[in-house]
């Protein structure tokens, strides 16, 4: 019975155009879109849709929030030419379904807490990134110290200036969702509480030493903590081990996949970084890497 409430309030939700993009829908298959040009040349994600690979999202970034007033994608400024058929691809992307999202933040360090210091100067250009481009999305990959209070108050921004639709994705490493610490100083357990509800999923970091796919236990670990559901749970992992410690080759990746979609029903999903030199295809086909991962995440 609580399956065809459950179901029928989706479907009213919808109707009156009130569904919360803050419930991840389905199981996804992400792929993190740093490595934009390689040698001068440009890669493109649309091997993703092109060879249909199962790809539900796609994050591109690092987008960084500088001194001065400045914001850069990795190296460069977001409007540079040479990111001009980069927006096109992922504008056809999302034309076929496929959401596109910028990550902020990552190991590089001083975004957040420029958000933190001077709201007023740094969120206005994320917001105006997000606009220009029409994303769907914005993940924050918080990896140095940020308050909770500084966190809800970019989370409350960005879904007042967005709507209900607009996915709010974080990128945790794996202990930090199961009671532990990692590299924010974040409180994961007191922000799901505050805000858990506007958080659409958390992209989380089986890797670089916080945690693996090589069996089940690290995601279980978390499920268990009790704090976090799994249909929020995105579990993250290496494509290729040139990216970071913790790489699980495929047939292991499958088998814990596997079992995780068999465990938990609402299992998330799966989120690879990153996807330039993913493996089996490495640099040549990229994009076999989701198309692989992907029939067993959707079950």
């Amino acid at each position: 019975m609580r399956k065809i409430t459950a179901a029928v309030l989706a479907v009213f939700l919808v109707l009156c155009g009130a569904a919360p993009a803050t419930a991840a829908i389905g199981r996804r298959v992400v792929v993190y879109y740093q490595t934009t040009h390689q040698n001068g040349s440009y890669i493109s994600p649309l091997g993703l849709t092109d060879h249909d690979a199962g790809v539900t999202d796609v994050i591109v970034g690092a987008v960084h929030l500088n001194d001065g007033g400045t914001m850069t994608l990795n190296d460069d400024p977001p409007s540079d030419a040479k990111f001009t058929q980069m927006w096109a691809d992922l504008a056809t992307m999302q034309s076929k379904g496929v959401h596109a999202l910028a990550f902020v933040g990552g190991a590089a360090k001083g975004s957040f807490q420029r958000l933190e210091q001077d709201f007023d100067t740094y969120y206005p250009l994320l917001r105006n990134l997000i606009r220009d481009h029409s994303l769907s999305g914005i993940d924050l990959d918080v990896e140095e110290q940020m308050s909770n209070d500084a966190l809800n108050r970019v989370i409350d921004a960005l879904r007042g200036d967005f709507g209900p639709d607009f996915l709010i994705t974080l990128a945790p490493v794996a202990t930090e969702l199961s009671g532990g610490g990692g590299l924010s100083g974040l409180d994961y357990d007191r922000l799901y509480r505050e805000r858990g509800d506007q958080i659409s999923w958390f992209n989380t970091q089986f890797y670089c030493g916080w945690g693996s796919l090589a069996d089940t236990s690290g995601y279980d670990q978390i499920i268990n903590h009790g704090v976090v559901p799994a249909s929020k749970v995105v579990a993250g992992t290496v494509t290729n081990p040139a990216n970071c410690n913790g790489y699980v080759d495929m047939p292991t990746l499958k088998n814990t996949v596997g079992s995780l979609v068999q465990k938990y029903s609402d299992f998330g999903g799966i989120d690879g970084w990153e996807y330039f030199n993913s493996l089996p295809g490495d640099t040549a086909a990229p994009w076999e890497w989701a198309q692989q991962i992907a029939p067993t995440v959707k079950g």
